[in-house]
């Protein structure tokens, strides 16, 4: 049976496991598990609080630091509300494309790296290759900053970390961050002919936003003079504002969903500091000097760092070699190549399928883009076995 195939028979049943990130990704992650444990790897499953999550990582290799992380997230987005072709949750293959919920989201790549595993367990290798695959990727990378946190605690330390993420095969270097909240403004009611007498959240929330906005200005001149991303600057980006139950009623309580999208961690605490201080010295003391048990308090939805490009990467160089690019590029969304950044090593993202098809309908990877992935991964284990 060619690599391919074999390649293409796992992901069909890692597309019948319905991974969606409310679900659990339990059976999943032990069908990984068991496959991996009977090609002699060493398997760590590591269960998130609830014990509906997990975790995997994976060891083929000689127990020594360094070598490569191959990750993937299993988990995937709903399909309800969505007009599908077919059964999402069954692999179909029409005209050379394979489709099924998380074929290129990102599934395909974590078949490939399974449909690898066994030629690397018949190989020599000089450095360990390890397999990372978490849960709630979509849902704010949790699973990741775990698994992150599990290996600083294990003092693991890998050269470099390859996240399979749909790029068409193009080797990306750097992605902005993610970070999105919600502050919520809890104020004091009152009738509306008497607004001295009550803490209005709405217009605290109001007068929130507006000094967010001034921060977007300020980024904007913070703009690293090298940056490769479109726009330069990190982004703020104002979601939603809500609050009030009646006109003629004082807004008791109010919420400011927000986000931004930093090309550089000083961006974060840019940030953070400003409006933090805002909070502190301006919005709430004033509220309190009416009502000392008004709040302001912002929930992290979710802190996704960046993978800021840098002059020297060796994973970046590795992986234009193995796959023949000139260059490699920037996009727009998210992954979870920064926070594997954090234990030290140098990390891209590359990976088979097209970003446009993740979270539509009719989700597919084709077979050229699969095959195109599986040679890579094939190049990657000659280098292993002679470096």
């Amino acid at each position: 049976m060619s690599r391919l195939i074999e390649t293409t028979e796992i992901l069909g049943d890692l597309i019948a496991y319905p991974s969606v990130s409310t679900d659990s990704n339990i059976e999943m992650i032990a069908y990984l598990a068991n496959r991996l444990s009977d090609l002699g790897a060493q398997v760590d499953v590591y269960h998130d609080e609830t014990g509906r999550k997990a975790n995997l990582w994976g060891t083929i290799g000689p127990d020594m630091p360094g070598g490569i992380v191959l990750s993937g997230h299993t988990d995937v987005v709903p399909v309800e509300d969505q007009d599908w072709s077919s059964d999402p949750f069954v692999m179909e293959e029409r005209d050379g494309l394979l489709f099924g919920r998380g074929t290129c989201d990102m599934k395909g790549f974590i078949a490939a790296a399974m449909g690898i595993a066994p030629l690397l367990s018949q190989t020599e290798l000089k450095r360990p290759v390890h397999f990372a695959f978490t849960h709630d990727e979509e849902t704010g990378c949790l699973g990741a900053q775990s698994l992150v946190s599990e290996l600083q605690e294990r003092d693991l330390r890998p050269a470099m970390a390859l996240i399979g993420e749909p790029t068409e095969m193009r080797v990306i270097e750097g992605h902005k961050g993610c970070c999105e909240y919600t502050t919520r403004f809890a104020g004091l009611e009152g009738h509306g002919s008497a607004p001295d007498l009550g803490v209005n959240a709405a217009e605290y929330a109001v007068r929130y936003v507006m000094r967010l906005l001034e921060l977007r200005e300020a980024l904007k001149d913070r703009a690293p003079p090298t940056s490769k991303f479109d726009p330069a600057w990190t982004t703020l980006n104002i979601g939603g504002v809500h609050g009030g139950v009646a006109h003629n009623v004082i807004v008791g309580k109010a919420e400011v969903d927000w986000e931004f999208r930093p090309v550089q961690q000083d961006d974060y605490h840019f940030i953070h500091r400003e409006i933090g201080g805002f909070i502190d010295h301006d919005l709430l003391p004033a509220m309190r000097a009416i009502h000392p048990e008004a709040e302001i308090v912002t929930e992290a939805v979710g802190e996704v760092d960046g993978l800021e490009p840098m002059d020297e990467n060796a994973a970046r160089d590795l992986f234009c070699e193995l796959t023949g690019a000139n260059g490699a590029d920037v996009v727009a969304f998210g992954t979870e190549a920064g926070l594997f950044t954090r234990l030290g090593l140098s990390a891209v993202v590359c990976g088979p399928g097209s970003i446009a098809q993740a979270h539509k309908p009719d989700e597919f990877v084709s077979l050229d883009q699969m095959d195109k992935c599986v040679s890579m991964l094939e190049r990657l284990t000659a280098r292993i076995a002679r470096v």
